[in-house]
């Protein structure tokens, strides 16, 4: 749990920013073997991928914001700090947005390279998450379980407290979704399935994850978190999305 991983002079090597940077890569990587295997063009690839970092990064940050927007009332200055708080949910909002706005602009199947990408942003979103747990940032709970980590350099967690380390849980639970996105993609039939699988099952992990959380900056909508809010509304939408699709199928038949 050390974020400042190496320094060089006045250049330092953070954890967390390591983490996301390896985990963009591994994503292309896979997107571009994936693409090559189902004969999509992977020329698209990299315009996707800038578009969905982009507007993942500014949906994420706007999110992050309309969460503590009580404090940015009482403190604007908040609003000047760009590196730290983002909300993964608003980073995939802003990502899937960003892929359909590209693929109209491209002329190409949306639903077909969003089948091809979700499983990457699985991916990425593991690296992201150890990332996390460099940083101290997204941090459980206290407890007394075996399990327990205990940060003794950290600026978001609470040094030499034992907490659940929801940041490696979540990691595990992301490598394990985009394991069995791979493998729903080999049985797909019907383009826009592996994206609906995608939302609903991070929509399920991301809510009961979010009950062993302990950073309490992630804003309550009743007594849910913003997260646990949003992930029944993306649970829905996925789990709407396979029926209209196995119906589609259906008549198709």
């Amino acid at each position: 749990m050390k974020n400042d991983l190496l320094t060089i002079g006045g250049f330092t090597i953070h954890g967390y920013g390591l983490m996301i940077g390896i985990g963009i890569i591994a994503a292309y990587a896979t997107a571009e073997y994936r693409a090559r295997k189902y004969r999509l063009n992977p020329d698209y690839l990299f315009g996707i991928l800038i578009w969905g970092v982009g507007f993942g990064l500014l949906g994420a940050k706007l999110l992050y914001y309309i969460t503590i927007w009580k404090e940015i009332l009482a403190d604007p200055s908040l609003l000047l700090n760009l590196s730290g708080g983002f909300v993964v949910y608003g980073g995939i909002i802003g990502g899937i947005a960003a892929g359909y706005g590209y693929s109209r602009v491209k002329k190409i199947e949306f639903l077909k390279y969003l089948d091809l990408v979700v499983p990457s942003v699985a991916l990425a979103q593991g690296f992201g998450r150890i990332g996390c747990f460099l940083a101290g940032c997204c941090y459980g709970r206290e407890t007394e379980g075996a399990c327990a980590v205990i940060f003794t350099n950290s600026q978001y967690a609470p040094n030499g407290v034992p907490l659940i380390p929801t940041q490696l849980i979540s990691s595990a639970f992301d490598f394990l979704h985009f394991f069995l996105l791979c493998w729903l993609a080999r049985r797909n039939e019907r383009p826009g399935r592996i994206g609906a699988y995608y939302l609903l099952i991070y929509s399920v992990g991301r809510f009961a994850v979010e009950f062993l959380r302990g950073d309490l900056e992630r804003g309550q909508v009743g007594n849910l978190s913003t997260s646990q809010f949003i992930s029944l509304f993306t649970a829905a939408i996925g789990l709407v999305l396979l029926i209209l699709l196995k119906q589609k199928k259906e008549e198709v038949l």
